[in-house]
């Protein structure tokens, strides 16, 4: 029987991203909290959702930043909004999807009416951590660059996170032609989120302003997107020698943050841009795989969600994927026989780069815009995280 869930809505309109910028762009000397609560503050006045009409904060972070500590309720103060509270959700790059579930079970169960939803990474700048061992000869602790450190050893499966994409490219048959294919594919449904001057992405991407005065710039559109074309994918070397992955075929650490509300059907209507146009959050899977398979594992995850809704692939309307690596899609498309052309239309994080906090969180505003603009129906995201896992999201517009 299909385990759904019936009473969480996003209002349709009540979300944003910010721009994603590049490893040492525009918001690299910003701090990720601070910078997500006057964005939200901001965008919440813009979409006319009150601060009173909140009754609690989930926080997504992945990246410790100053003062991280007090988390949900220093971002609720900031904003502002001092009576909130709420947790702070951590879970590498499923951090998103897990947010979602938990303010979507929290409204289900009637525990909340209206959850702000806010994730928020840096990558630039990442804290250097010492851990002190007064035991050890002469004292001396270890350290850790909690951002690269992580990338490149996971200390599970003792693999970096190239050499899951590396053992999933083997042992899938993917060869290096068709990772290359996909990334001009996510390039080219990429650049249709830009024609008409951004017409796509102006539904939901909130600028941010940095300075004031006369030092005031303000961050429009993604920072860090590399042109990509078949000629320059072709020259590059694999990271790895004798591999097939490239530094064109993987995606970029970058920073930024985004917010999206989940409430009630009541407090929907109220707060929708359109109330004829319910978004309620169906379904939710999860996924662990074998040791160093990361890529494949948001197929098992999609596929979790899907059983629980009685759904199969070929009924969504629409398909978004956190894809760090082009190998996640060859192998997401193939397994669920889904042609590539209809996933990630508007493109995804292997070309707008990926701040683990927020990327699920801008994935599944996309897929709620690409819903509406295709008249409604059911939508997929699926993505993979750190420790070989994936969570994965469905939805249903109109």
């Amino acid at each position: 029987m299909p385990k759904t869930i019936e009473r969480a809505y996003i209002p349709y309109g009540a979300y944003w991203s910010t721009p994603f910028c590049r490893w040492q762009g525009s918001l690299a000397a910003h701090n990720s909290l601070e910078l997500s609560a006057r964005v939200a503050r901001a965008a919440l006045q813009d979409r006319k959702v009150a601060l009173e009409s909140l009754d609690g904060l989930v926080l997504g972070l992945t990246v410790p930043q100053h003062h991280a500590l007090y988390g949900a309720p220093w971002v609720a103060g900031m904003m502002g909004a001092p009576g909130l509270t709420g947790p702070t959700v951590a879970q590498a790059c499923a951090t998103s999807a897990r947010m979602v579930s938990v303010g979507a079970l929290e409204i289900e169960t009637g525990q909340r009416e209206c959850l702000l939803l806010l994730a928020c990474d840096r990558t630039s700048n990442g804290p250097h951590v010492y851990y002190p061992n007064p035991a050890a000869p002469g004292g001396t602790g270890e350290a850790e660059n909690w951002v690269w450190d992580n990338f490149n050893r996971d200390p599970h499966a003792q693999a970096a996170m190239i050499d899951t994409a590396e053992n999933v490219a083997r042992a899938a048959g993917i060869s290096r032609e068709q990772q290359e294919d996909m990334t001009l594919l996510r390039y080219r449904q990429y650049q249709d989120a830009l024609a008409d001057d951004r017409a796509f992405q102006r539904r939901y991407m909130a600028p941010v302003v940095l300075g004031a005065g006369k030092k005031e710039t303000v961050v429009e559109a993604d920072e860090g997107v590399f042109p990509t074309t078949a000629e320059g994918l072709a020259r590059l070397k694999p990271v790895h020698e004798g591999g097939s992955v490239t530094f064109g075929t993987q995606t970029h650490p970058a920073d930024g943050n985004a917010g999206l509300i989940i409430c009630s059907l009541d407090r929907a209507n109220a707060l929708s841009r359109d109330p004829r146009v319910p978004v309620r959050v169906v379904a939710f899977g999860e996924a662990r795989v074998e040791k160093a398979m990361m890529p494949t594992a948001p197929v098992p995850a999609a596929r979790a969600a899907l059983l629980r809704a009685g759904l199969q692939p070929s009924d969504m309307k629409a398909v978004k994927t956190h894809n760090p690596f082009a190998v996640n899609d060859v192998y997401f498309c193939r397994e669920l026989s889904l042609p590539p052309e209809r996933v990630n239309r508007f493109g995804s994080s292997l070309v707008w780069g990926h701040p683990q906090g927020p990327t699920g969180l801008r994935s599944i505003i996309e897929l709620i815009e690409e819903l509406h603009q295709a008249g409604g129906g059911f939508g997929l995201f699926s993505g993979c995280a750190a420790g070989d896992s994936a969570m994965a999201v469905l939805l249903k517009v109109g």
